[in-house]
């Protein structure tokens, strides 16, 4: 479980889990996202291109980069509050494998809540080569111990 006091500034992880992008991620999530853009679905359009073939939304890879340091970072949120300083480092294409890392940058009681506070953390998601492919910061507001007592 993670709570508000599980986390101190300048603390550092990595994640376990890793996931592989595949053409279903790639192409059923940005159709129904409506992104049109034929990098993610037309391998003509792209064989062409410096990246040789089809690349992942990069909204995909920070989903999934987010996704893989939740249960370590927001398993007890109450809400997620803000994503900002977003950046799409290197391409993703079919095939790849995400890792992800984390730091905690800050931590700070939540304006007129006794029973979370919020904790700012940065992420990076990068291939198994090092390669970091997504960076970005994220808000989540933390349910505190001391109002949340921790079930069996």
């Amino acid at each position: 479980m993670t709570r508000f006091e599980d986390f101190k500034p300048g603390e550092r992880m990595r994640h376990a889990r890793g996931c592989t992008m595949t053409d279903v991620e790639g192409q059923l999530l940005s159709k129904l996202v409506m992104n049109s853009a034929q990098a993610h679905f037309n391998d003509d359009a792209m064989a062409g291109t410096p990246f040789g073939r089809r690349i992942v939304f990069g909204l995909l890879s920070a989903s999934v980069t987010i996704g893989l340091a939740t249960q370590d970072t927001a398993e007890d949120a109450i809400a997620e509050v803000a994503l900002d300083r977003l950046r799409f480092r290197a391409p993703v294409v079919h095939g790849d494998t995400l890792y992800a890392a984390t730091e905690v940058l800050a931590t700070e009681p939540a304006p007129d809540r006794e029973d979370a506070g919020l904790v700012r953390f940065k992420h990076w998601g990068f291939k198994p080569d090092g390669t970091v492919v997504f960076e970005g910061e994220r808000t989540v507001l933390l349910k505190r111990a001391s109002h949340h007592p921790r079930e069996i």
